[in-house]
């Protein structure tokens, strides 16, 4: 399953470990067949996307483009929920403020991806509650630890 990620970048990134980690949330989510891409850029390219897409012309985490928002879009044999965009630079930046691994903010940012896939926000503080909470449950049971 690990030709869904694609990194862009020069970096050594550790794709068995998200992929390890995109199964266990989908199998703890009960999530069947799914099919999603994850894509690792570099800030520039995020900031590309992220003013092209969302307006907003700054430098972020991650991004996701849910392809089950769209009504007329469906398969039999597996759930397309779509793309996730994460910065390698920024993953490693958020790493040393927070003071935790890589590892666990790029498990972090993967997870958060998925749950954005699967129609979770942020937006608002009941549903931000309800979002971390998820992820909270997701990394401890996986065993990555703050």
């Amino acid at each position: 399953m690990k030709d869904y990620i694609f990194n862009t970048t020069n970096e050594n990134v550790d794709v068995e470990e998200l992929d390890k980690v995109i199964k266990f949330a989908c199998n703890h989510l009960k999530i069947e067949n799914p099919l999603l891409n994850i894509v690792i850029v570099d800030n520039e390219k995020i900031q590309e996307i992220n003013r092209e897409y969302r307006n907003k012309d700054a430098v972020t985490d991650v991004i996701s483009f849910a392809f089950e928002e769209v009504d007329d879009v469906s398969y039999e044999d597996f759930r397309f929920l779509g793309e996730i965009y994460i910065s390698y630079e920024r993953c490693v930046s958020q790493a040393s403020d927070y003071g935790h691994s890589v590892k666990r903010e790029f498990c972090y940012l993967a997870v958060h991806g998925l749950l954005h896939l699967l129609g979770y926000d942020h937006m608002v503080d009941e549903d931000k509650k309800i979002m971390r909470a998820l992820e909270e449950e997701i990394l401890n049971e996986y065993d990555i630890k703050r």
